[in-house]
């Protein structure tokens, strides 16, 4: 299990594969608790839905309203994970489904996209580049950047970057960061330009924080339902069925 010298201590090959199996067992352990305690308050189901890539709050919002009104003794436990760690536990049956910025996924999951949001850029206050009602990409990408990191919005990332290299120039980057939140307070503290969907900005709004589109026709970023292939259980057929039409009807952010 371990390589031992004088100096350090680590896993073999075979030790790493025993710590997976030993982590995904306490998870299942976990869950089994979870799922009895909810058993004991009234629920008479559960579905365990991922969440990658900072899914955007109203959107999640309207879906579990909409969820707790239609179906009240359904439990929805929501987890935050990173998007490799999401396509693992949906393969080995640690979430039912989950959302994602991505659709490379691999085989044993479907990926259907459900939601569309134009991406934004996001300005401090007062900054030169508001001189523009809708700023070109190109004068945008002068400027110090404020950007997500790729292992904690590895979907939205993804997406961002074939945006971004549709200018040929070099990337300026202030600092990136793990969350929208951090982004926001960043950018309203002068370090850099950043960018998000307007249904993230929705959820996430700072005065110090201008809103601006981009020029031209505006990039859509995509937000994908992810489950493990076959049909779906029924609650979790239902729950898909109140998904879809959000689709249309995009949420609005107030552009300044």
């Amino acid at each position: 299990m371990f390589e031992r010298t004088t100096r350090r201590t680590r896993l073999t090959w075979a030790g790493k594969v025993f710590l997976d199996e030993v982590l995904r067992i306490f998870a299942c352990i976990d869950q089994a608790k979870a799922s009895v305690k909810a058993a004991a308050t009234g629920y008479r189901g559960r579905l365990r839905i991922a969440l990658s890539d900072g899914i955007a709050q109203p959107r999640l919002s309207a879906l579990l309203a909409q969820c707790r009104s239609e179906e009240p003794e359904m439990e929805i436990r929501l987890l935050e994970v990173s998007l490799s760690e999401q396509m693992k536990g949906l393969n080995n049956d640690l979430f039912d489904a989950g959302f994602a910025q991505s659709d490379d996924v691999g085989q044993g999951i479907t990926a259907e996209a459900v939601w569309s949001d134009p991406l934004m850029v996001t300005v401090p206050a007062r900054h030169p580049i508001l001189t523009h009602g809708r700023i070109p990409l190109r004068e945008v990408l002068r400027y110090p950047l404020v950007l997500c990191h790729p292992e904690n919005c590895e979907g939205f990332w993804s997406q961002l970057k074939r945006v971004l290299r549709t200018v040929d120039t070099k990337l300026i980057v202030a600092d990136r960061v793990p969350s929208l939140d951090l982004m926001m307070t960043l950018v309203a503290a002068g370090y850099g330009l950043g960018f998000a969907t307007e249904a993230h900005i929705a959820g996430s709004r700072n005065p110090d924080v201008i809103v601006r589109p981009l020029a031209g026709r505006s990039p859509m970023l995509t937000t994908y339902l992810l489950r493990p292939d076959g049909a779906p259980s029924e609650q979790l057929s239902r729950f898909i069925d109140r998904v879809s039409p959000l689709d249309g009807s995009p949420t609005s952010a107030t552009i300044q």
